[in-house]
């Protein structure tokens, strides 16, 4: 059987995966969302655009639920802790996710512009503000989040939403906006034909530009601009589940630590310019599916590279470093993850075949005469 550390270690990367997969699917779904009211010039349009992500945004969703399962299970104390510390922010998250079907559902049951015109900012407030406050939550967890824990491990915090709400944060909710708005894009070209392929075509390469640069800039800015966390004491990978056995010195530019350490992990945030450049290349030959695999590269990229700059750090505490949660001392018990490993290997690959057959069997484009024979059959 694998020992501690290894299942610690394959928790970690398996969250990962799952984060990616909500990030790359369920971003393509936020992304048309948000632009729909300015790619579509008109009611048809926009009907086009909605009906690209009705029939696969609640699948895509289940990636959410999966990656906040996995934290639950598999690592109790950094649930424990995010969803206390940034509650009010998961609220507002929540409460736009509540807000997507509603507005899917009920957009095109009454035929009046005004009606109409309110759901599609409904659509877009549901697909713009997700992302940034996710970003916003990352952005947070490389600054460290001001939480301890007492003797008994009873956890306090001392935060609030507007310290959420920092000057990094919101970079990092800034690229976690345009790399999703990107997606968005690349989809539409996949998706759509005639002005709106154009359109979308012309918004993919804006912002892909965009999320390049924001995504350097944040590089720049955790390299030079705030602390980063190191554990300096010896730590048992195998050790029992506590936080406080360790000792963690924060400082300036710490969390490029293990580029130097494994030079190789160099390749991770330059998959992400190579992800831009894969989308540039394939908008001017007009090969739509490659420019969203492409930008699905650099998505993995950017979080792969938040990743490997943490590790083993998964939430660091600004306000007693020595509590920070890392891999090695906040997951639930071997038993456990080796239970869960087991259910993963069972049910992973029937989810991604499920998923599979079903945008093969949606596949094709959303026309304006589909719109039309469908009627009021279709969003």
């Amino acid at each position: 059987m694998l020992d501690y550390e290894t299942m610690r270690v394959i928790w970690w990367v398996l969250l990962g995966v799952l984060l990616i997969g909500f990030a790359v699917l369920d971003g393509f779904d936020f992304g048309a969302a948000a632009l729909m009211p300015f790619l579509g010039k008109n009611d048809e349009e926009r009907r086009i655009i909605i009906n690209t992500v009705g029939p696969v945004w609640e699948g895509n969703q289940v990636w959410l639920i999966l990656g906040a399962g996995a934290i639950f299970a598999a690592w109790p104390h950094i649930y424990a802790v995010a969803f206390s510390g940034f509650y009010l922010a998961m609220f507002l998250v929540l409460c736009t996710l509540i807000l997507r079907p509603v507005a899917f559902k009920f957009r095109s049951k009454i035929p009046n512009a005004g009606w109409r015109r309110f759901w599609d900012w409904s659509l877009f407030v549901s697909g713009f503000v997700p992302p940034v406050i996710f970003g916003v939550a990352v952005g947070n967890a490389l600054i460290g989040v001001p939480f301890t824990f007492d003797e008994t491990m009873r956890m306090t915090y001392t935060g609030s939403l507007l310290d959420l709400l920092n000057p990094f944060a919101l970079l990092a909710g800034l690229v976690s906006s345009a790399m999703t708005l990107t997606q968005g894009a690349t989809w539409l070209a996949v998706k759509t034909d005639g002005d709106v392929q154009a359109r979308a075509y012309k918004t993919t390469v804006a912002f892909s530009l965009v999320t390049a640069v924001l995504f350097a800039l944040a590089g720049v800015w955790v390299a030079h601009g705030i602390d980063g966390y190191q554990i300096v004491s010896a730590v048992d990978p195998n050790g029992p589940s506590n936080p406080l056995l360790k000792t963690v010195t924060r400082g300036p530019g710490l969390w490029l630590t293990n580029y130097g350490t494994l030079p190789i992990t160099m390749l991770v945030p330059l998959l992400a310019l190579c992800g831009t450049i894969i989308v540039a290349l394939a908008v001017a030959v007009r090969r739509p599916l490659t420019a969203f695999l492409g930008n699905s590269l650099t998505i993995a990229a950017i979080i792969g590279t938040i990743g490997v700059s943490m590790f083993p750090f998964m939430l660091p505490s600004s306000l007693n470093p020595n509590a920070s949660l890392t891999v090695w001392d906040a997951s639930s018990s071997r038993t456990t993850l080796i239970i869960m490993a087991g259910v993963a290997v069972v049910f992973m690959p029937i989810i991604l075949a499920y998923t599979g057959w079903v945008y093969r069997v949606l596949r094709g484009k959303v026309t304006k005469a589909y719109i039309r024979e469908q009627g009021g059959s279709v969003y």
